[in-house]
């Protein structure tokens, strides 16, 4: 059988055999008598043996009040279990007259919803154990387990002390995993005896009805588990015609399998104590012996105690085990999102200095997901791998927070990058956005030590339908397990939801910050460009007056001037042009922050050509002009103006910067779609997965003198030139800045990649 038929067959077989109703057996054990009364005390039930221990017939005693057979002393104390909550429980010394004499027993009465039960154990004696007695076994046992903070060293305790008390060959505890499988892990054992400490036993070995009986009773008894069980007379309860409930009671007979699986171990004594944590079974103190043992009930009840005590203080030894880590964790924590909080690059925070995110939960490598963008930090799967496992996690996972410590068993995909990322602890920042946190765990191969070969206890039955039975051999049988990593802790899976929360706290805090700038900025912004618009206007009439008086000195008294004195003036008169031309850039440029934008269906070939025609006008050699346009160009939403504007500057700048013998300039647009911007490299490439969506690219490329790559950013800022006022025509330096304004305004982005002596392509686009 494979391993994952073996895994559907034992769940098919432990869901039939979880729904055996064990707790209502309809028989008790034999080593006491068990009656079931009415909230008026009256018998309603009793089991088959009251003649061997009473001397009555189970008829005789049917129907008669408990006064029957206990003095009302005794009576009185079994009645205070009717004001007491269901499960709850009395326990005296009675003496009970028989045929044979008097006899005296434990008698433990618990409360039902609809009845009364009461239990009797047959005693030597009424002499009760002292508390001095009680204190001198037990005290010792209790200071000795609070002695140590090792987890592992306490457990150790725990199983020496209990068989100190009772005894018993073999005392183990036994601790449930996840999966509701169990291993040994601490053990005190007769010397001659196979050692079963750090064998592992598969979850149907106690199923799901067996665990919630230990969960709600602490102790499970089984002096003899040879013994044949004595049925209830009569078998369902009179009152609710239903089989009697024996949830709580200490005689409850045991299941055939119970009984079976432990013999084929050698044993034929048990007693289970619960180890509860949290509310949760934790695991179990089970203690075997090789041959039938009874212990009396005040030992028993001490050992109860002794696991209650050690319930307590396992609580504090495995948060002692942990905290330590906690702290580590919450430190990490609390350092990292300080950082975060006070980053201008999200990214760069995250993952910088990548050991940060890692230790955060013991990671071996991490992805960070930002929408399309991914960053990947050490060891983790390539970039697709990553984007395909982000894309199953959307369809599967709808929680924020997902953890397996065996991904590819969920995900068969995962097979092929198992070494880096056998475990996945994924976080989802975003739910409207694509933003993930992604942790990864190396496969780390596991050497499990089975109690036998846990296979052999599905059993196929002649109709072809699977069972539990008991396994024959619990002799050591390795398993190695694959396509694990190390398990994900709880204190890690609430490191990352703090992460989460905290990110989702500052980004709204960033964004609330963000939008008071703005606000600011947006105001800021208005002012300036009223001030730039206002200033630039009236600085114009003044410099028009000095522009005409040095003229009319020029004109009217040269003859007057000497050489310098012209000179001057006639620079005067150069820089008042200069002036100008700078003021009204600065006036164009403030006009256009000003500017609405009047959207049309413009035909770009139709404003191409009269760009080109104004062009040509202007140059006087324009026959030489080679301007390609290797496609005609598409009708855009757009301000037919302002774009006119852009396609004149750029091509103007095309040819006005080019000293090749023949010049040429290429106007067009990439395929719709393939275009994608690296706005962080400056640079542009072609994406293998069209966009629909995506705005078209348009470009004007050239074979002019190109750009140096330190200049390919500066060139767009307002009176930038890279060239004395001499060379190539002059020019205020403000082209580029107004293209860039323009583009801008139309939610656009513009960029430009050179190479000197070759050419320049300058890309933009318009939304």
């Amino acid at each position: 059988m494979s391993q994952s038929e073996y895994t559907t067959a034992q769940a098919t077989a432990l869901t039939n055999h979880d729904r055996k109703p064990i707790h209502i057996p309809g028989s008790i054990q034999p080593h006491g008598v068990l009656l079931a009364l009415s909230t008026q005390l009256e018998i309603l039930q009793v089991s088959n043996n009251t003649q061997a221990y009473l001397g009555k017939e189970p008829e005789d005693l049917l129907g008669q009040p408990l006064s029957y057979l206990l003095e009302a002393r005794q009576v009185e104390i079994v009645k205070q279990c009717l004001g007491k909550k269901i499960g709850s429980s009395n326990a005296s010394k009675v003496l009970i007259n028989t045929l044979n004499g008097g006899k005296y027993f434990d008698a433990i009465a618990h409360r039902l919803e609809e009845a009364v039960i009461l239990e009797l154990e047959p005693i030597d004696s009424k002499s009760e154990l002292s508390f001095l007695g009680f204190y001198s076994l037990a005290g010792v046992a209790i200071a000795k387990m609070q002695s140590t903070s090792n987890l592992i060293e306490f457990l150790h305790l725990v199983a020496e002390e209990v068989q100190k008390i009772i005894g018993f060959d073999r005392v183990m505890v036994y601790q449930f995993d996840q999966s509701e499988a169990g291993s040994v892990v601490a053990e005190v054992k007769r010397e001659d005896l196979s050692p079963y400490l750090g064998f592992h036993y598969p979850a149907t070995d106690i199923p799901a009805q067996a665990r919630e009986l230990y969960t709600r009773c602490f102790l499970r008894f089984l002096p003899d588990l040879t013994a044949e069980p004595i049925k209830l007379v009569p078998t369902e309860n009179p009152t609710t015609h239903q089989p009697l409930d024996l949830s709580y009671s200490m005689l409850r007979s045991f299941d055939w399998c119970c009984a079976e699986y432990h013999q084929n171990m050698g044993v034929k004594a048990l007693l289970v104590i619960s180890l509860i944590q949290e509310q949760k079974l934790w695991g179990l103190i089970s203690c075997h012996h090789q041959t039938p043992k009874y212990i009396s009930y005040e030992v028993r009840k001490m050992c109860e105690f002794l696991g209650q005590i050690a319930s307590s203080e396992l609580t504090h030894k495995i948060s002692h085990s942990e905290w330590d880590y906690k702290v580590k964790l919450k430190s990490l924590q609390s350092e990292f999102l300080e950082s975060i909080s006070q980053a201008d690059n999200f990214i760069d925070a995250l993952i910088k200095p990548e050991i940060r995110l890692l230790d955060l939960v013991s990671a071996s490598g991490a992805a960070v997901c930002l929408d399309n963008e991914i960053t990947l930090v050490e060891a983790t799967p390539n970039i697709d791998e990553v984007r395909t496992l982000i894309e199953w996690a959307d369809t599967q996972v709808s929680d924020n927070l997902f953890s397996t410590d065996s991904l590819p068993k969920l995900y068969p995909e995962a097979l092929r990058f198992k070494d880096t990322a056998s475990g996945l602890l994924l976080l989802r920042i975003s739910k409207v956005r694509r933003y993930y946190i992604l942790w990864f765990r190396p496969e780390v191969l596991q050497t499990v030590h089975w109690a036998g070969n846990p296979q052999e206890s599905i059993q196929t039955q002649a109709d072809g339908s699977l069972s539990l039975s008991p396994r024959k051999s619990f002799a050591a049988w390795q398993e190695t397990v694959r396509l694990t990593s190390l398990p994900w802790k709880a204190c890690e899976l609430d490191s990352a939801i703090a992460l989460r929360n905290a990110i989702v706290g500052i980004v709204l805090s960033k964004a609330d910050e963000l939008a008071k700038i703005n606000l600011e900025l947006e105001r800021s912004n208005q002012e300036l460009a009223s001030f730039a618009y206002a200033a630039s206007h009236d600085l114009k009439e003044p410099l028009r007056g000095i522009y005409n008086f040095s003229t009319v000195l020029l004109e009217d008294y040269s003859q007057v001037l000497d050489d310098d004195g012209i000179e001057c003036l006639q620079t005067v008169v150069s820089l008042s042009v200069r002036m100008e031309t700078l003021i009204n850039a600065l006036l164009r440029l403030s006009q256009l922050g000003q500017a609405q934008l009047r959207l049309q269906a413009t035909d770009l070939n139709e404003l191409l050509n009269q760009v080109i025609e104004v062009f040509r006008a202007s140059r006087q050699d324009s026959g030489l002009v080679d301007i390609r346009i290797p496609r005609p160009l598409p009708t855009i939403l757009c301000d037919r103006v302002l774009v006119n504007e852009v396609f004149s500057n750029l091509l103007g700048n095309a040819f006005k910067y080019n000293d090749k013998a023949e010049q040429w300039v290429e106007i067009g647009y990439l395929d719709e779609g393939l275009a994608t911007r690296d706005w962080r490299l400056g640079k542009s490439f072609l994406s293998p997965i069209p966009n629909p969506q995506s705005p078209i690219t348009f470009y004007i490329r050239d074979n002019g003198i190109g750009i140096p790559q330190h200049h390919l950013e500066t060139i767009f800022r307002l009176f930038k030139r890279l060239h004395s006022q001499e060379k190539y025509g002059g020019g205020a330096g403000a082209g580029l800045a107004i293209v860039k304004k323009i583009v801008e305004l139309h939610n656009g982005k513009i960029w430009v990649e050179s190479n000197v002596g070759v050419g320049s392509s300058f890309y933009f686009t318009l939304e």
